[in-house]
């Protein structure tokens, strides 16, 4: 990696640490509210899903590409509807992407 990219992801982990660190300084002992710790609580998985919708729509350019990652979430996306565990899931995703790829090309 460059020199930038090794600023950047220093100046993240910074970020990180205090991040972390103004919880239990602003709040010491105290219990956060039910509403405010659920809303917390959804924070990650909100992320988390911003991500992956990102990384499988995102193209090189401008606008949206369709390829074999978005056959892999759809899949998912069944496997998960259907109550499969999160091992299965990311098996049918994988395997799926993986057949899309080769017919594709």
């Amino acid at each position: 990696m460059t020199g930038g990219a090794w600023i950047v992801v220093a100046a993240l982990f910074a970020g990180t640490v205090a991040l972390k660190a103004v919880g239990p300084v602003t709040f010491g002992g105290r219990r956060l509210s039910p509403l405010a710790a659920g809303v917390i609580g959804l924070v990650a998985p909100a992320l988390l899903a911003a991500l992956v919708v990102y990384e499988t729509f995102s193209a090189d350019g401008p606008g949206v590409t369709v390829d074999a990652r978005v056959a892999g979430l759809a899949a998912a996306a069944v496997a998960i509807a259907v109550r499969r565990s999160m091992v299965v899931v990311v098996v049918v995703a994988a395997l799926t992407a993986a057949a899309t790829r080769a017919l594709l090309s």
